[in-house]
Order: C-alpha cells, then structure tokens, then sequence
C-alpha cells in the first residue's frame, strides 16, 4: 500500500462533515450488524464501545433495544451532536469526544463494534489498533464487526482497503477468529466487499 502521510485529525474530518464528504455514512444501521445485535442478550447488559463512530446509527439501535451501557468514541464533534440530536435520550456520559488510541481500560467493555472506522484510520496505524482494542477489552471480549475486504487503490485518504490475509496478521496475535468471512448480508453497494469479523481476546 502506498504510503500515507496525512494525520487525519479532529480539524479534518469535521471539515470532510461540512463539505459533505462523508460517502461512508449508509443514513442507517447496515444489515450485519443489525442481525448481529438482534441477538444480543439486552438482559446482560453488557459494556459496549463503538469507536470512530462517525454518525453512530449503531449505537441508535442499540439505545433503541434496550443496551444501557452503549458508548461512543469520536475525534469530531459534528459526529457525537448528530447522535446527541437524532437520540435526546442517549445518555450524554457514554458520548466520549476523545481519541480512540487514548481512551482508557477501565472499566474494561465486553464488545467494541467496527464499522468504517479501521478503514478511516492511517493505515500504518492498524498494527496499534489491534493492540487497543484487545487492551480495551476484558478477557473473553469480544472485537466483531465489518472491514472492507478490498482495495480502493493509491489513495491518500480515508477510506483505505486491504485484504483479508494482511487484516488476519494484525489480529491473529490477540484474538481468536469465531468469524472471518465475507458478509453475506452487505448493503448492495458493498457486496461482496465486506469482511465480517467476529474475535474473542485470548
């Protein structure tokens, strides 16, 4: 992959939200995570981390379903106040305008949920995201979600792709692959380009 030397900070993507350059946001909960929370156990209550969560239509429909300890992690403010002014409700605590590489362990979250933040990420940062998520989670916790599972070519910003088998070596360390496969529930312009993964912290 080529190289990138860009830092993609909070300045950046709030003016990537205001030139509405943000082709990423599907308006919507996309349909492997949505299956995916379906049957999530709501009495367990489990401590949930959506990082890089743009918009946050997943912690939404979590809120909407009864999770309570659903949190938001994002660098831009535009992202957390579209949250905060679609769900009124969503407690503004778990809305954390902080850098995902700086949050901090405990207490420890059960799951954290990926979706179109590792591909938003400066791709010499994907070794170090692996390392934060297995340290943010607790023991037997749970990294699941979707990567693009395709190359976008000599890009010089977000989104970024890659391929399965250099996503496999970031992960292979820290978790154990429960799944690892092409979603086969996309939204249609993602088809057969989504990756969903689902790995427990060993």
């Amino acid at each position: 992959m080529e190289t990138v030397s860009a830092n993609f900070d909070a300045a950046y993507w709030q003016a990537r939200y205001a030139a509405g350059r943000d082709g990423w946001d599907a308006h919507t909960i996309t349909p492997p995570l949505r299956d995916y929370f379906d049957q999530l156990d709501v009495a367990a209550q489990p401590r949930i981390l959506i990082p890089g969560a743009g918009r946050a239509y997943e912690a939404e429909y979590l809120h909407q379903l009864g999770f309570q300890q659903v949190f938001v992690a994002d660098i831009a403010p535009e992202a957390l106040a579209a949250l905060a002014a679609r769900v009124p409700e969503f407690p503004r605590e778990h809305l954390l305008l902080a850098d995902f590489f700086a949050l901090p362990n405990a207490p420890a979250y059960d799951l954290i949920v990926e979706q179109t933040f590792f591909c938003a990420l400066n791709p010499a940062l994907r070794p170090a995201y692996a390392r934060q998520c297995t340290h943010l989670l607790r023991p037997g916790g749970t990294l699941m979600g979707l990567l693009f599972d395709t190359d976008f070519g000599p890009v010089q910003e977000p989104p970024f792709g890659g391929s399965r088998e250099e996503y496999r070596a970031y992960f292979a360390p820290y978790f154990a692959f429960r799944h690892f496969e092409t979603a086969t529930n996309s939204l249609k312009p993602r088809q057969g380009r989504e990756l969903f993964i689902c790995l427990k912290k060993k």
